[in-house]
């Protein structure tokens, strides 16, 4: 079979045998219904770990099957002509049975290794998983530098620590020595090479403003602990919380440019504005070096935070060249909030909506509805709440949008725990995640974008049913697509 060009490893030598293909998995088989959104986010964490591979002197390449929509044969089918020593997956569960499907369906001189929330959250199970029999390695945690020892010798498991597999005769778990512990499990993030752009699909990317953007992070770990994230601190006791150098940030932001023309970024991780010393450190480097006048950037951040924030910091970031931050509001309703371990109310959501678009920067609100314990009141409350959010901004420069969500567990948070402790639910239903069409075969332009986090386990969790959740979540993304057509 001849590979396409385009569906090729990304980032690959061609000319050189190849070391590894990182496969970021489809979140369904888009040979059965195809793809309708038009951008995903590109895999940084994977794109991090090729290029520190690269760096290194191995041949490897990422397919990223989800933005490029392919189905699972499809994808087995490339990584098979590809022909590398090794094949890696990122395990999301999202996208678990459709990884070890693939997994199965590799040619028996390909070995296999695996990390990511998935493994991270059950790896006995992922190891004792009949179609991960070729697992040589499961990774737990950062991967970039044992990642590089593994193609460099699979030997060198025993050496690094968080590095799982099953012992060929006993098949039992084992894993490495924990010697070298915070070199591997939190490596030095100023330490590592910038992304190498070319292990990316669709990044940078050509903005509908007409601006070529990129993806970005800032800072790794988080030390908040909301009840349904996977990088909630409970879950993950090993990660070291960093932040960048900002002249390090400051140096990609200026390469990307200089080879792409890139002039927008988007910060993607917890912490670029969920921490005010690093805020404020960011915001001095990026006002010494005119970020504000050369770039516009949006990024994620944290209500409580900026809530507390004093009016000049917010100048500040407005003149750095803040366009838009990304929330999580999650809920209209107090007691859910206090539920769910956020640390805010609506009324602070309510006062950072107001304070920040009165100075022209947006806001990007993420909802959950149908959570556990929410009532039909708190549902209603939540509803109302996105939209009295849309008519504060509508009397100010910046504007809201919302991005609304249908609750579903993630193994290892702390909603899980509560969830598998409570015993309702059997622990196959709340991995059967399954592809949910909300855009009528692509026919309905509102859903379209998003079609990608249209995924449930189709269970009720609170008082209103899956149905009803799904008529709200309908009702208020309708609503934002024509505020966006609009304004």
């Amino acid at each position: 079979m001849e590979i396409p060009a385009n569906r090729a490893p990304a980032g690959a030598d061609p000319s050189r045998p190849l070391d590894a293909v990182f496969v970021n998995a489809p979140l369904r088989d888009y040979s059965l219904r195809p793809r309708t959104n038009d951008f995903t986010l590109p895999v940084l964490g994977m794109a991090y770990i090729a290029t520190y591979a690269a760096a290194k002197g191995f041949n490897v390449g990422v397919l990223d099957a989800e933005a490029l929509g392919l189905g699972i044969s499809q994808t087995i089918g490339l990584i098979n002509e590809a022909s590398p020593r090794w094949a890696g997956f990122n395990l999301l569960a999202p996208t678990y049975q459709i990884s070890a499907q693939i997994a199965a369906g590799l040619d028996g001189g390909i070995q296999v290794m695996a990390g990511g929330h998935q493994a991270k959250a059950m790896p006995v199970e992922v190891l004792n998983d009949a179609r991960f029999a070729r697992l040589q390695a499961l990774v737990l945690g950062e991967g970039e530098t044992r990642v590089a020892e593994l193609l460099q010798d699979r030997g060198n498991r025993c050496g690094l620590p968080g590095v799982m597999w099953l012992d060929p005769v006993t098949r039992t778990p084992e894993t490495g020595s924990s010697a070298a512990g915070s070199r591997h499990l939190a490596p030095d993030i100023d330490g590592l090479p910038f992304v190498d752009r070319r292990f990316l699909a669709d990044d940078p990317y050509q903005a509908p403003d007409g601006r070529t953007e990129a993806n970005m992070v800032g800072a790794r770990g988080c030390p908040y602990d909301c009840s349904f994230c996977g990088a909630a601190v409970s879950a993950n006791p090993d990660i070291t919380i960093r932040t960048r150098n900002p002249a390090g940030i400051i140096a990609e932001m200026d390469q990307l440019y200089a080879t792409y023309g890139v002039s927008a970024f988007r910060f993607v991780d917890d912490l670029f504005l969920g921490y005010e010393r690093f805020i404020r450190q960011c915001m001095a480097a990026f006002s010494a070096h005119r970020i504000g006048s050369r770039y516009a950037w949006d990024a994620t951040g944290r209500i409580n935070i900026l809530h507390r924030a004093s009016d000049d910091l917010l100048d500040l970031l407005a003149a750095s060249g803040l366009r838009e931050v990304a929330l999580g509001i999650e809920s209209g309703s107090d007691r859910l909030l206090a539920y769910m371990g956020k640390r805010i109310t609506p009324d602070m959501t309510r006062t950072v909506l107001r304070r920040l678009t009165e100075r022209g920067i947006s806001v990007k609100g993420y909802f959950i509805l149908g959570f556990p314990t929410e009532t039909r009141q708190e549902l209603d409350a939540t509803v109302r709440h996105a939209r009295e959010l849309w008519d504060i901004a509508d009397s100010q420069p910046g504007r809201f949008r919302a991005s609304v969500f249908e609750f579903r567990p993630y193994p290892g948070t702390p909603e899980w725990h509560r969830l598998t402790t409570a015993g309702r639910y059997d622990l196959r239903q709340l991995l059967d995640y399954t592809a949910v069409d909300l855009t009528g075969d692509g026919l309905d332009e509102a859903m379209r974008g998003r079609d990608e986090f249209n995924f449930s386990v189709n269970l009720q969790f609170g008082e209103a049913t899956v149905t009803e959740i799904r008529q709200r979540l309908v009702e208020l993304s309708r609503e934002q697509y024509q505020r966006s057509r609009t304004a």
